[in-house]
This record gives C-alpha cells, sequence and structure tokens, in this order.
C-alpha cells in the first residue's frame, strides 16, 4: 500500500506505474482515492473544529454556574448537545470514508524499481544468467512419480481416496529425502547467520491483508469456517505477521530468519506434463527466508537472498538459472523480483522452484512494522522473502539431475553435502 500523501503529489506517477504493469482497470482508483481523502480530511477538519469548541464551551459552562448565570449556562449546554449529535455523525462519516479510502488504496499497486523490465506476462520475464551445465540426459528419464515409484516411495491412488486430487504419500527413501533436503536448507541457512523458527501455521484475517494482495487471497488461502483465521500458504506470512504493530531499534536491523512449513494453497492446474504429477499441489512443506531491514539496505539483501537459492541448489549438482519478473507478472505489493528455475532433463527446459521479492515498505505500511533511528526518527523498514526450498519441486529437480541407470536398474545419486542428512548413503537404489 502507497503513502496517501504520496499519491496526493504524485498521482501522474502512480498511474503511469499502474500502466506499466498492464492494469489500466485501476487506473481509476487513483482519483477515487484523492477524492475520498479530499473528504475525509474536510470532515476531520470540521470534526477537530467541534471538538474544539466542545472544550471551550464548556468551559464557559464552568463559568457561567460559577456566577450563578444558570439560563446562559442552559443556552450553552443546548449548543453542546447540537455540537454532539453533528460530530457523532461526522465520526461515522469519517470512519466510513476512511474504510473506503483504504479498500482502494490496498488494490493501488507498490511503485516498481525503475529497473524491473517492461512486460504483460511472464512470458516477457528476462533471464539474467545460468549456473551449471543443463546437460541432456544419457538415457530416457521417466515421470518424477514414476522415478518415485521405482523407490516404492509414493501413493497418490491411497491420498486420493484420503484427501482427493492434489495430495500424495511419501514413503522410504523419498520420504527420507524429502525430510533431508529440508534439514539440509535449515542447516544451510543458520551458516548464513539467519535464526531458524517454526511459525504458526495459520493467521489472522488482519495479517493476510497485509501480507498480501486482494487477488492473491483469494487465489490461494483456505479459510477456518467459522473461525477469523487462514491456513498459511507459505511461512513468509506469518513470518512477516510476527513484527505487526512493533518498532524495532535500527541497531538491531537488520533482521534475519529462516523457516520452517507446511504450506497450504488452492492451486490451479497448469498445462501439459505439469498437469499430472506433484508439480502443483493443495499441501508441501517450505524452508524460507526473510528479511526486515532498512530501506537503504534492501536491494543489496534481493541480492543475496536470491543468491543463497543458486548456490544451494548447485550445492546438490542441480543447473539453475535466474529469470527477473517483468512488470506484469510482478504481484501488486512487489518492488522487484526475481524467479530461481531449476533445469528438468525430463522436459529439456527450466521451472521454478524459487521466488525472492523485494517489497519495500508496503507491508510495513500495512502492518505497521517501524523503525527507530539513531536520532529518534521513525521510519517504515523493507520487507523480504524468498523460498529456500520447496519440496516437492525441489525434489522433482533433485531426482531428474541425480538419476543413474546401469541398464537394468535405476539409482539416485547422493551429492556430498546430502549425506550426512541420509544416514551416510551415497546412492538410493530402485526397489
Amino acid at each position: 500500500m502507497l503513502d496517501m500523501k504520496f499519491i496526493r503529489e504524485n498521482p501522474d506517477l502512480v498511474k503511469e506505474n499502474i500502466r506499466k504493469k498492464f492494469k489500466d482497470n485501476k487506473l481509476p482508483l487513483v482519483d477515487e482515492v484523492i477524492e475520498l481523502d479530499a473528504k475525509k480530511r474536510e470532515i476531520n477538519t470540521r470534526a477537530n473544529e467541534l471538538r474544539a469548541n466542545r472544550n471551550k464551551i464548556s468551559k464557559e459552562i464552568g463559568g457561567l454556574m460559577a456566577k450563578g448565570l444558570r439560563e446562559e449556562a442552559e443556552a450553552k449546554k443546548q449548543l453542546v448537545s447540537q455540537q454532539a449529535a453533528e460530530l457523532a455523525e461526522l465520526e461515522q462519516q469519517e470512519a466510513e470514508l476512511a474504510k473506503e479510502l483504504t479498500d482502494r488504496m490496498m488494490k493501488i499497486p507498490n511503485i516498481i524499481d525503475p529497473s524491473v523490465p517492461i512486460g504483460k506476462s511472464d512470458e516477457d520475464n528476462v533471464e539474467v544468467q545460468r549456473y551449471g551445465e543443463a546437460a541432456e540426459a544419457t538415457f530416457e528419464i521417466p515421470y518424477h512419480t514414476d522415478i518415485m515409484a521405482k523407490f516404492n516411495g509414493i501413493d497418490k491412488a491411497a491420498a486420493g481416496k484420503v484427501a482427493g486430487e492434489g495430495f500424495y504419500y511419501l514413503m522410504g527413501d523419498i520420504a527420507r529425502l524429502h525430510s533431508a533436503v529440508l534439514s539440509y536448507a535449515r542447516d544451510f541457512m543458520i551458516d548464513k547467520g539467519f535464526t531458524y523458527c517454526i511459525p504458526p501455521f495459520m493467521i489472522r484475517s488482519n495479517v493476510v491483508t497485509g501480507v498480501m494482495s486482494f487477488e492473491e487471497m483469494d487465489a490461494m488461502m483456505y479459510k477456518i469456517e467459522g473461525e477469523d483465521l487462514y491456513l498459511i500458504g507459505t511461512s513468509e506470512h506469518s513470518m512477516i505477521g510476527k513484527f505487526i504493530d512493533t518498532f524495532t531499534a535500527e541497531a538491531e536491523l537488520p533482521l534475519t530468519l529462516t523457516s520452517y512449513s507446511p504450506c497450504f494453497r488452492k492451486e490451479k492446474g497448469a498445462h501439459g506434463i505439469e498437469e499430472r504429477g506433484i508439480y502443483r499441489i493443495h499441501q508441501f512443506e517450505k524452508q524460507e527466508m526473510i528479511v526486515i531491514c532498512k530501506p537503504e539496505e534492501s536491494m543489496d539483501w534481493f541480492n543475496k537472498m536470491w543468491s543463497y537459492s543458486v548456490e544451494l541448489f548447485r550445492s546438490l549438482d542441480i543447473p539453475v538459472r535466474t529469470l527477473e519478473c517483468c512488470s506484469g507478472d510482478l504481484a501488486d505489493l512487489k518492488v522487484k523480483s526475481y524467479d530461481v528455475e531449476a533445469w528438468s532433463p525430463k522436459q529439456g527446459k527450466y521451472f521454478e522452484v524459487c521466488s525472492c521479492s523485494n517489497l519495500g515498505d508496503a507491508q510495513a505500511r500495512r502492518l505497521g512494522i517501524r523503525v527507530k533511528g539513531a536520532d529518534g526518527s521513525k521510519y517504515l523498514a523493507h520487507t523480504l522473502n524468498n523460498t529456500v526450498v520447496a519440496p516437492p519441486r525441489m525434489l522433482i529437480a533433485f531426482l531428474e539431475n541425480n538419476l543413474q541407470f546401469d541398464g537394468e536398474k535405476y539409482s539416485v545419486r547422493i551429492p556430498e553435502a546430502l549425506r550426512p542428512y541420509m544416514g551416510g548413503k551415497e546412492v538410493i537404489e530402485e526397489k
């Protein structure tokens, strides 16, 4: 959410930003919020006059009563009653306008960074760099669920009976591999200086609307019936929410945390090969990283964070590339975003496994995440988030890139970095 003063003083800039995001349907919002803000300020001015007048008249009544001038005092009391009724009406109008104003302001996109490429959709995202050799397989690589099945590692049929489509059972070495990747990612981030955290897996509506746009909320979140609670779609939501309505001393920044959680999403089906298997599911687990920092440090942290994902995937011998998201592919709260994509030998293409985002002060403004400067100043923090790993997608990339075939049986090579989390195993073999 943008600052109202900024919108008031820069309406053309805000409109141009909306055009860059190809969301022309939101252009009327700018004039609407300026008009609502003017009405609200006008009402607030009159309400303040009435409040000041009430205090003044109250003192006058006391003086008149002390002098025994009861008639004059009663007349003043009558005036206070009339103005009190007007004030009550104004306060109600003020509250209604404030809500209407906030609702519209929360739909206006954040100002994107000047470096963001302009484009309509993810098809216009720009490749930044590749890391590792995306080699073609020397043998036919099975579909990822077929790989897992060869190790007795997955049961989607049983999960379908228990929970429906979009769920699965992982078992044996595949389940252990899944947990090993998460544990390795946790320790990888701890070694980078991040504090490990396990957050609440449900959050209240005020936190949901503080961390994401309405469009994302409707598309992603599961609501708990009869409760003001939502299942988290990512631990970033409850991790950022941890700092709602807080002041942090400038000297304590940056706050760097890495969190584990299950994630629950109303995933929409993709096309082609990604319709099947476990690319898009309703429940998965993830290791996340978040940073809360000073505004002038947020871009440096942005670049550190996506580079950590690249480093982790390369340590597991998975080729990756970074893509910069274009303006039309940025969610409304985001200032800048990179996707890290892993190479799929099966598909012969890269697919998204991590997403790193700088949200500027948008979440901080919505949630009241503020900083106390050494000079006594107070300002909004900047917030950032990035996926460390999110099995099962990361697991798909891992299995495809470390799969081996000797002509008869399949096996999966365990990279050295992961072996301590797999009981020292160097390979897992087909059952």
